[in-house]
């Protein structure tokens, strides 16, 4: 529970550790199931700030009965998850912010590892967790696939590395300095998503981001998901803001020609939303010998090995999507001596 200092000689509640910033929009059927999660936090000293995304349903009724002291529910005038999330900014009186949605499930350790490693690592703007995506009858290969990787997308560096395949953390598994986030901004409106355009905003301001290894959240996977239903969200969407913020990445604005791996249809359509920002291109690369000799749009498309006979060596963007054959490509660039973060970036 809250903690008391004496001030202007009088008793005053002093913030609680941790803010729960949950928006929610219909959400009375799985609400209980989070809110049971949050009441079997070892820490126990936070706030459930509720953002009411203009309800129909019951949502806040449950929350009410739940009679909580520490759960506030704010009503959203303008509806929509970015200015919801923005008021729940506003209203939060920890500057510690646990992101978490009405249909998702906590972990009891959730808020102590994270706030714990917080208050350990002065440093670090954010800390995320693996995630555990439910139920199994919903998920996707794909998904797994995601999962599976970002799960793996551990480290700050990693996760600079890897930023531009996708989005390494799930939002509501993040806790972070709502200073840090509203210095950037906050939560940005667009035809993109919210959180990874989030993302990218702190990484290019060198905000440190951390991800523990352990789950510590059960992710909802359904259909009707923000993520699954919205236009921000959608593969053109993803793309957009994934060239917007590698245009400004300091790494591609050295003195070095810029090559891309991939020269089929698709990756060049991709490859193109960086093109048009300025950027020139000295080669496609490709292992297809039909295509190797051929140019494209007046490029040349090469075999890789032709990167050895350049000085100074390209930096690569990867633009090829497959998994395995990511990963292959990865491994022929390392064995041409290839850092990553220093010579390449894979792209989703």
């Amino acid at each position: 529970m809250g903690h008391y200092r004496n001030s202007h000689a009088r008793m005053k509640k002093s913030p609680p550790s941790v803010s729960i910033m949950m928006p929610f929009h219909n959400a009375a059927d799985t609400l209980p199931e989070c809110l049971d999660s949050l009441l079997q936090q070892d820490l126990t000293d936070f706030e459930l700030v509720a953002i009411n995304d203009q309800s129909t349903d019951s949502s806040s009724d449950v929350i009410r009965d739940y009679g909580d002291p520490r759960f506030r529910i704010i009503d959203n005038p303008d509806k929509g998850m970015i200015p919801a999330m923005n008021l729940g900014l506003e209203h939060a009186h920890s500057d510690i912010v646990a992101r978490m949605d009405a249909d998702d499930i906590m972990y009891p350790e959730r808020l102590s590892a994270q706030f714990e490693y917080l208050n350990r690592h002065s440093d670090t703007t954010l800390i995320a967790s693996q995630v555990h995506l439910f139920p199994e009858e919903e998920i996707s290969n794909g998904m797994h696939e995601y999962i599976r990787w970002q799960n793996t997308c551990l480290t700050h560096q990693q996760m600079t590395n890897d930023l531009y395949i996708e989005s390494p953390m799930a939002h509501p598994s993040v806790m972070y300095r709502k200073k840090a986030v509203v210095d950037v901004g906050g939560y940005r409106e667009g035809l993109f998503p919210e959180d990874y355009d989030l993302w990218f905003r702190l990484i290019q301001t060198n905000h440190l981001m951390h991800k523990l290894s352990r789950v510590l959240l059960k992710w909802r996977e359904s259909e009707l998901r923000y993520t699954r239903t919205h236009p921000a969200c959608s593969r053109a969407a993803f793309d957009r803001i994934r060239a917007f913020y590698l245009a400004k990445d300091q790494r591609l604005r050295q003195d070095r020609p810029l090559a891309i791996w991939g020269a089929g249809r698709k990756s060049r359509q991709r490859a193109r939303l960086l093109l048009e920002q300025g950027f020139s291109l000295s080669a496609w690369i490709d292992i297809d010998p039909r295509k190797i000799g051929k140019t494209l749009n007046q490029v040349p498309v090469v075999d890789y090995a032709w990167l050895n006979s350049q000085f100074p060596r390209p930096f690569v963007l990867i633009y090829v999507t497959n998994h395995g054959a990511r990963q292959k490509i990865i491994a022929a660039l390392e064995s041409l001596g290839y850092q990553a973060g220093v010579d390449y970036l894979p792209v989703g």
